[in-house]
């Protein structure tokens, strides 16, 4: 049987009620009184409301049965049992045995992989309770209080994310910086807010060769050894690394250097050992519970059924919108500001995953379309910059909004105004406004039927933004299995590097005219 989605028997379903879909949701609202009930999931802490879609029970029984005919629920299975799932890479996907609870049994390649996992976690809560207890000083005796994590990409954008999300729970004597731009600006501003002798460097690379980082971990070496001297950095630096002879070698102590395995994807990578700086940030408790969390929609994810799941119900809402009703893009809208990063590390996970235009079988893709572009930005900041796009464009844009009923900083109904502003910008990209009701001014006019989900989540903690950015990951993952595609390798990101690395030595051969032009104007 064919693997390209579009010659399952759903997929051709899903084109004909495509067509014949002529009712908006204004008057499927009206015409059901129960469809806010039908279209939800609640589970303990999250009410997921689906409802303002374009979709009713036939549309929904074709997505369900699409990936059903796809076998994702066997692709699901393969993905938790360690199986190589990542095929042109020929490894499992195990970021799930990170935050699996001590006891569990995962196998990779045979191997019980969760006794290494739990020993890195027993490392990370060790060394980050005697930095943020002072029992773990710096070279002249200082308490180390300003963490400086370098990395890039997975290993700056998820713990950069985590980090901000749960600044609350950061004390006032613990600092976070986050390095991952090869500009040296980026450095040379963080190294203007902190002390040398109360400062701590995370360097997050699994090979401990990705050039912007290791660029970027020499320059701190050298201003650290400039200020304290060489003896400093074995107490000043930290790696999480594979590549234990080049830490070694670049003067860390091998107590300072963490490990993860190869089956952790890098921006998958948050739950890992990259998790360390989130452990220096809300303290090794509180790691675990997001942990936890991410666990918890692990086990939702793995045993609900396909039509009470939520990444699931998420992934399908995609494939329709983005295969069947020509949706090039889809926007991500946390109203809480502690979730100011949160798009940002979305773009990666989504866009680095999906982003791809050759199936799992080595054909390119010629007749249907993959991932789409992911943006976003706080409520209601996004409110004043691009919804008018979203509300009035000639695009419709597919939106997920992502609320708390408590806040995390009761300032007098601010709160109420922000979640208020959420329910009504959802409503309005639902229903719209009409020419009559607009007195008759087009311009005032917009036709609504713009489709939304509404994740609202009790409070924003540590637990509940691991089953957040889990949901995520397997909304991404299940999509990725129905296209077809492997979510889990990123080639096209390579070919930049060996240019640059190529110029950057001299070879110019092969090169363009136009690329040849802008070095010698750079160079003049």
């Amino acid at each position: 049987m064919s693997s390209n989605p579009t010659k399952k028997a759903p997929w051709r379903s899903l084109k004909k009620r495509r067509k014949a879909f002529d009712t908006d949701m204004r008057a499927m609202f009206a015409a059901d009184k129960r469809r806010s009930e039908r279209y939800s999931v609640k589970i303990p802490g999250l009410l997921f409301d689906y409802s303002k879609n374009r979709i009713n029970e036939e549309v929904m029984g074709d997505l369900f049965a699409l990936a059903r005919s796809c076998k994702m629920e066997k692709w699901r299975e393969q993905m938790f049992k360690g199986a190589h799932i990542n095929g042109t890479e020929d490894r499992p996907v195990l970021h799930t045995a990170c935050r699996a609870p001590k006891g569990s049994k995962i196998k990779a390649d045979g191997e019980n992989v969760m006794p290494f996992v739990h020993e890195v976690l027993g490392r990370m809560k060790k060394f980050s309770d005697a930095v943020r207890s002072g029992e773990w000083k710096g070279h002249t005796d200082k308490p180390l209080t300003h963490i400086v994590n370098i990395g890039i990409g997975g290993s700056d954008l998820g713990p950069y994310m985590v980090c901000e999300a749960l600044k609350a729970y950061t004390p006032e004597d613990i600092h976070m910086h986050f390095v991952s731009n090869v500009d040296g600006t980026h450095l040379a501003e963080t190294l203007k807010k902190i002390d040398a002798e109360s400062t701590l460097f995370i360097i997050a690379s699994k090979t401990f060769t990705t050039q912007e980082t290791m660029v970027n971990a020499n320059a701190a070496k050298a201003w650290l050894v400039k200020k304290l001297g060489t003896d400093a950095v074995s107490k000043h630096f930290c790696a999480l690394s594979v590549n234990v002879d080049a830490v070694k070698a670049f003067g860390i102590s091998e107590f300072n250097i963490f490990p993860f395995k190869d089956w952790v994807g890098g921006r998958y990578s948050l739950w890992s050992a990259i998790g360390l700086s989130i452990c220096m940030a809300v303290g090794y408790e509180n790691f675990e519970k997001l942990l936890a969390g991410g666990h918890a929609a692990d086990k939702h994810f793995r045993e609900a059924p396909l039509e009470q799941n939520i990444p699931v119900i998420m992934a399908l809402l995609g494939i329709w919108y983005r295969n069947f009703w020509d949706a090039d893009a889809v926007a991500v809208l946390p109203y809480d500001q502690y979730l100011h990063r949160f798009p940002a590390f979305l773009q990666q996970l989504d866009m680095e995953s999906n982003g791809k235009n050759v199936d799992r079988d080595g054909n390119i893709i010629k007749d249907y379309k993959t991932g789409p572009v992911l943006f976003g930005e706080p409520g209601t900041n996004g409110q004043h910059a691009f919804y008018q796009l979203i509300h009035q464009g000639t695009d419709f844009i597919p939106c997920d909004f992502i609320g708390f009923k408590k806040p995390q900083n009761p300032i007098g109904n601010q709160h109420t105004l922000l979640l208020t502003n959420m329910a009504a910008q959802a409503q309005a990209l639902m229903q719209g406004r009409t020419l009559a009701e607009a007195g008759g001014k087009v311009a005032r006019s917009f036709s609504g039927n713009r489709p939304s989900n509404i994740l609202l989540f009790d409070i924003l903690d540590p637990y509940s933004l691991g089953f957040l950015i889990a949901l995520y990951e397997h909304k991404v993952f299940t999509q990725g299995i129905l296209w077809n595609i492997n979510s889990f390798d990123q080639f096209g990101v390579e070919l930049g590097k060996e240019l640059a690395g190529n110029i950057e030595k001299g070879k110019t051969e092969g090169m363009d005219s136009s690329t040849s032009a802008l070095l010698n104007y750079m160079k003049s």
